[in-house]
């Protein structure tokens, strides 16, 4: 059996939506069980035979300062949950909590792999090849230096090769332009790094890509800062929206526009269901001694069992250890970059780490 710690407490919506998304998924894996992390009061008599409750009696709120979710509820949901994968009683972790909060407590409790100064949250865009672009950042680190951004591409290229079975993925570096002399100057060091990468064999580095080329396909993986990976998220977010207003209007003015909706509902709708994120919700939060997977907070029952879904495939494809080699093998690229401030393993977190989160 493979066992999945989950957060019920974590996330936008009532602890019955979560519910009904570990019961599908229940339903549907026969080689799964799931510890529910959280006030038993939540659980409503809900029960399955592949289901164990831990009871954690805090709960980090959405709203909750880095401050008080790292250092005063040491019996919430969300840590707990990730001290079962510690403890080697889960395999995986999956929360739909607050995401700074997960970050935080995920690198303090499971620590980072040799070589990596910070975790990085990995994502997946939908591209117009049928396919999915692996991004990160998503919105864990928003300042960052080129030597993370580096550590970035590794971990990124160790994931895509595990799950889409690709054991030299191509790797772009987001910018305003292809050409080397575009970006600021510390996507231009960030560019020298990678090539030099590239050069060494570590990477598959193919050279600066534009925003549209996430969704055109043109490389595996995409890498950029916190910042600007969390915009371009809730842009595609904000795209299927948008796409399901106009379904939802239906163009019903007059004659003409009831026709054009006739005409162009199904190659709507097919976009729709294409660039829904909830299909595409489930982030790795990579570069951790543990597996640990971020759903959106504001995820409902498909969203949060599409979360539940990559994180047993991540689990079940080894994707810790394959990362671990992966990273390994870059390991004295990445020591020659990695950041004297990072953290042993008495330590909590560095100092740039922390002004990130908003800890003082």
């Amino acid at each position: 059996m493979l066992t999945i710690s989950v957060d019920l407490m974590g996330g936008d919506h009532d602890p019955q939506v979560r519910l009904l998304a570990c019961q599908r998924f229940l339903d549907r894996h026969a080689h799964a069980q799931i510890l529910l992390i959280g006030r038993e009061e939540a659980l409503h008599g809900w029960r399955h035979a592949r289901a164990n409750f831990v009871h954690a009696s805090e709960v980090i709120e959405m709203d909750d300062p880095l401050e008080v979710a790292l250092r005063r509820k040491k019996n919430s949901s969300m840590r707990i949950c990730i001290e079962q994968v510690k403890s080697a009683q889960a395999q995986v972790a999956v929360s739909a909590g607050n995401t700074g909060a997960l970050m935080a407590i995920s690198r303090y409790v499971l620590k980072t792999l040799d070589g990596i100064d910070r975790p990085a949250i990995a994502g997946q865009m939908p591209n117009v090849s049928g396919g999915v672009t692996t991004m990160l950042d998503l919105g864990a680190n928003v300042d960052c230096t080129p030597e993370h951004l580096l550590q970035f591409a590794v971990m990124g290229s160790a994931l895509v090769s595990v799950l889409q079975d690709k054991p030299n993925p191509s790797v772009g570096l987001l910018n305003i332009g292809e050409e080397v002399i575009k970006g600021n100057e510390m996507i231009k060091k960030t560019a020298e790094l990678l090539r030099a990468a590239a050069l060494s064999g570590d990477l598959n580095f193919v050279g600066n890509v534009e925003g549209n080329d996430i969704f055109k396909g043109t490389t595996d993986i995409v890498v950029c800062d916190g910042f600007v990976g969390n915009v371009a998220l809730k842009t595609c977010e904000g795209l299927a929206w948008m796409v399901g207003s106009l379904l939802k209007q239906g163009f019903e003015k007059n004659i003409f526009t009831r026709m054009a909706y006739l005409i162009s509902s199904p190659v709507l709708a097919g976009f729709k269901r294409r660039v829904d994120h909830r299909r595409h919700n489930g982030a790795a939060l990579l570069g951790l001694q543990g597996l640990v997977f971020k759903s959106h907070g504001s995820a409902d029952a498909l969203a949060f069992e599409t979360a539940l879904n990559r994180a047993y495939e991540a689990a079940e494809h080894g994707l810790l250890d394959r990362v671990h080699e992966r990273i390994a093998r870059a390991l004295p690229l990445l020591q020659s970059t990695t950041s004297a401030n990072s953290p042993d393993e008495s330590s909590e977190l560095d100092p740039l780490f922390k002004a990130d989160l908003g800890l003082s």
